[in-house]
């Protein structure tokens, strides 16, 4: 069972501490985005990286278009996942829209999560004037939707400049662009609307683990309001903002990502 697993996902395991950290990719992603920040933890965890069904080495014989319809089939993969793993609890780290996918597992199975640590997350992009800032507009998305179908690599060369923001190391645009061009166009296109139409902000209050949300101050994708309106509305959470521009801290500014995870480990342990 864990083999198949394994290979559906495409896991990789490295490192031999007594806790776990599993590390989950954003859209358009794969797990070789995480290479500077993961080997810092190696000697102090047991680093799980892996791909979610469509993206990066999984398999994609894998996908449902029943199950994956929603991004609760995505959150029941990683239960499976971390169950596999064999270990009482993991913290894990959840980039973007793997960010809503632990919340959600979080929620479905609190015992299977210690924590939570949450890079450029989102429950919504939409706006939903006057109270919210998500970022979008419904025509922003609908123009990307609209792209997707007419251009798979169009739309790809739209947004990776945008999420990485500006001043990003060099060639990082042009890696996430070409992670973007390898998704299965039909599968990028299903889970784009999940992702960008997603709406759990009524789920925040219900996450069941402590929490630390980082948020970049100048992201054009997940804007500076959405972290302070997550951790308003949700139990044990705590905010660190990043003095950081683009929506993939981990690439751009993978120092201070590090930091802020190993600064919430180590503070947190010490409290339990």
């Amino acid at each position: 069972m864990s083999a198949d697993v394994f290979r559906r996902f495409n896991v990789q395991v490295r490192g031999t501490g007594p806790d776990t950290l599993v590390f989950a990719h954003g859209f358009g992603c794969d797990q070789r985005l995480w290479r500077f920040v993961a080997p810092r933890f190696e000697a102090t965890h047991r680093v799980v990286l892996f791909d979610p069904v469509g993206s990066g080495g999984s398999d994609l014989a894998a996908y449902d278009p029943q199950r994956h319809a929603s991004l609760q089939g995505y959150a029941d993969d990683l239960i499976e996942l971390v169950e596999a793993l064999g270990t009482d609890r993991v913290d894990y780290v959840g980039h973007s829209a793997s960010s809503v996918i632990g919340i959600l597992a979080s929620i479905a199975r609190p015992e299977l999560f210690r924590w939570l640590l949450l890079v450029a997350p989102s429950p919504r992009f939409l706006n939903d004037p006057p109270h919210y800032h998500g970022g979008f507009e419904r025509a922003d998305l609908e123009g990307l939707f609209d792209l997707m179908e007419a251009n798979h690599f169009g739309w790809a060369n739209f947004l990776a400049p945008l999420a990485m923001g500006p001043h990003s190391p060099e060639g990082a645009t042009e890696e996430l662009q070409a992670s973007m061009c390898a998704l299965e166009p039909s599968v990028a296109r299903q889970f784009a609307r999940l992702v960008f139409l997603v709406d759990i902000r009524d789920r925040l209050s219900l996450v069941p683990v402590p929490s630390l949300i980082i948020q970049c101050l100048h992201d054009a994708i997940a804007p500076r309001d959405v972290g302070q309106f997550m951790q308003r509305e949700m139990p044990r959470s705590t905010l660190v903002e990043l003095d950081a521009a683009g929506h993939l801290p981990h690439m751009t500014h993978p120092e201070l990502t590090a930091r802020a995870i190993a600064d919430y480990l180590r503070s947190t342990a010490a409290d339990v």
